[in-house]
């Protein structure tokens, strides 16, 4: 698997650490052999986890602002796994409801020996943390309304909210309050059709 992670990260054009393809590859194939036994994601097929789970979340890299990163509804730790293993520098909350998931992600991120990582099981809106984000992502987790909703108060001053999503989310656009003004990207993921994923990037006004 280790060579069609290198070939994958080759094609997004960005710098990783030395060790990226290394433990990219250990998340994966430790995400395999969790799934065997707990239902952490749908996807099963290897070259597809790299697609749709290291690629998918990767593209998102340029997006980040600032050192603090809130992954809100990480699920099985995506993004917030793959973009803290580019960016050792960045440190990241990864936060979910479910336990099965997010003990995954506390397993993978001491496995990984991920430092810049912190697990938290709780609902995004019920979670208190002592300071606000400099980038708050979510990926597929609800409607942009939604996770304003539930998300929008942890976004520190001059901070940036980034949903990312499929395709171009028309409908939920015209529903994103007035006191958020956004602007949205296309993003090119190797192996997916072109236009298939955007990131929706807010800022308070």
């Amino acid at each position: 698997m280790r060579n069609a992670i290198e070939i994958a990260l080759s094609r997004l054009e960005q710098d990783f650490p030395e060790d990226a393809a290394g433990k990219l590859t250990t998340l994966l194939d430790e995400l395999l052999r969790w799934n065997e036994r707990v239902n952490l994601t749908g996807i099963r097929d290897p070259q597809d986890m790299i697609t749709r789970h290291l690629s998918d979340s990767l593209v998102a890299r340029p997006l980040l602002k600032g050192n603090r990163v809130l992954d809100v509804g990480t699920g099985a730790g995506f993004p917030g796994l793959p973009l803290a293993i580019a960016e050792p520098h960045r440190s990241f909350v990864l936060v979910d409801s479910n336990n099965k998931k997010i003990m995954f992600v506390s397993h993978a991120a001491a496995l990984l020996g991920l430092s810049n990582v912190m697990a938290v099981k709780s609902r995004s809106e019920d979670y208190a943390p002592a300071e606000r984000f400099d980038t708050v992502i979510a990926r597929a987790v609800a409607a942009l309304p939604r996770l304003i909703e539930i998300a929008g108060h942890h976004v520190g001053e001059g901070g940036v909210f980034v949903a990312l999503k499929g395709r171009f989310p028309a409908e939920e656009l015209k529903l994103v309050p007035d006191t958020w003004e956004y602007s949205v990207a296309e993003l090119d993921v190797p192996g997916l059709e072109q236009g298939s994923r955007h990131a929706v990037l807010m800022q308070l006004k």
